[in-house]
């Protein structure tokens, strides 16, 4: 990570401006959009507690801390809440991704539930207890604690195994080619990782600096006390007006520089859209038998293989859609935290409705969606806004896509702008 500059004789630093693709710069947005729209929950940040007193540090010399800290391991306890305002459907959205939910499949449905590919969507919504332990690259864990079940996925060399307790099914995935033939047994496993849902706290603020440059405020302010350790405060803030975003916070322990605590706040205020922190935390080394596994007598054992061939099968209108290379040429318009996502729906249409006769389009979804959404017109045509507390989109009636971390007016002044 590049150093940041400081301004003379204070804490507050601006990122580097050289040598940062687009796409960095949208890191923050897109981690969060990608999960946006199939998420609700409403639940209140996390408490720090305590102002330690520290040695006085830069944002460079913080940020360096972090850059340079080689924690590999470690277990504990995070909590991770998201509260991205959507209205509630009673469960029926998320209760089939969460623990024992059978939102990944399973007997009634395709693939199996422990399918950690769907399962840890889960965490982009509402408030959940993690449980993880990190033992170098080749070894990790982390499960998902619910009432009466727990999903737990771990990385123990090769081999990836992903458990849900309450339907008493595994799933197992081997890296890609045979066991032994990679030279390189850190990469073994992680393909088959779920991508795009930071789950604790340093993937978070990972993702936040990779944000950050000249329309970024980055510096130091004050300390806490999170799971029982001294941190530093690292506050990211934009400097652009537009932004949905209000600010990112990251508690930084003193010793380790390793992120203990992640909290983004809305400009419109209230509670944190994501706050995820360590409530217990030990840099011990985790003991091995945390990272064995082997599935319950009369579990139920998906192979990844199996599961992907599956999904292969889907035809038609899964083949317009050219996969994950074509959002790489995502035209994005502006820079930073105003940076918007301009991009097509396949066949140049917009989104259909019970009007336009196509009954493509369930009345009760119609009217979940027209409460989401708000019309708008412009140079551009016709159109509806579609709004979290983070990330807002509109959607024109040509199909054209415009989404981003940005008010509605920013939305439609780049739509104008682009017609």
């Amino acid at each position: 990570m590049a150093p940041y500059e400081p301004e003379q004789n204070t804490n507050e630093a601006e990122a580097p401006r050289a040598g940062r693709r687009k796409a960095a710069r949208y890191a923050v947005p897109v981690a969060v959009a990608g999960v946006a729209a199939a998420t609700i929950g409403l639940v209140p940040a996390l408490a720090t507690s305590g102002d330690p007193k520290l040695p006085d540090v830069t944002a460079q010399e913080l940020i360096e801390k972090i850059a340079a800290s080689d924690t590999e391991q470690l277990s504990g306890t995070v909590k991770i809440s998201t509260d991205l305002g959507l209205p509630s459907l009673g469960g029926g959205m998320t209760g089939g991704f969460a623990p024992g939910g059978g939102g990944g499949g399973g007997e009634d449905g395709e693939g199996s539930s422990a399918d950690p590919q769907s399962k840890l969507m889960e965490l982009a919504s509402g408030t959940h207890t993690l449980r993880v332990a990190a033992d170098g690259p080749d070894k990790q864990k982390l499960s998902v604690l619910d009432d009466a079940a727990e999903y737990s996925l771990i990385h123990n060399g090769d081999d990836v195994w992903a458990y849900d307790s309450k339907s008493n099914e595994a799933y197992h995935s081997k890296s890609a080619g045979k066991a032994g033939e990679s030279g390189n047994s850190g990469d073994s496993g992680k393909k088959d990782l779920p991508k795009g849902v930071p789950s604790t706290p340093k993937e978070l603020a990972e993702e936040a600096l990779k944000a950050a440059d000249d329309t970024t405020s980055v510096k130091v302010d004050g300390t806490a006390q999170v799971a029982g350790r001294d941190a530093y405060r690292l506050v990211i803030k934009p400097k652009q007006t537009g932004s949905t975003v209000g600010q990112i916070t990251v508690a930084v322990d003193a010793k380790t520089g390793t992120p203990l605590k992640f909290t983004l706040t809305p400009a419109g205020g209230g509670s944190a859209v994501v706050d995820a922190g360590f409530t217990k935390v030990d840099f011990a080394k985790p003991s091995a038998s945390t990272f064995d596994f082997t599935p319950p007598k009369g579990a139920k054992v998906t192979e990844g293989d199996d599961a992907k061939a599956e999904k292969h099968d889907f035809k038609g209108d899964a083949e317009e859609f050219k996969g994950e290379e074509d959002l790489n040429g995502l035209n994005v318009i502006g820079k930073g935290w105003n940076s918007i996502a301009e991009l097509e729906l396949p066949g140049g249409q917009g989104l259909p409705t019970t009007e336009s006769g196509s009954g493509d389009m369930p009345q009760d979804a119609q009217r979940f969606l027209d409460s989401l959404g708000d019309k708008v017109t412009g140079k551009f045509g016709e159109g509806t806004v579609f709004k979290t507390r983070l990330i807002n989109a509109l959607i024109t009636d040509d199909g054209k896509v415009y989404a981003g971390a940005v008010t509605k007016d920013a939305l439609v002044k780049a739509a104008n702008a682009a017609s």
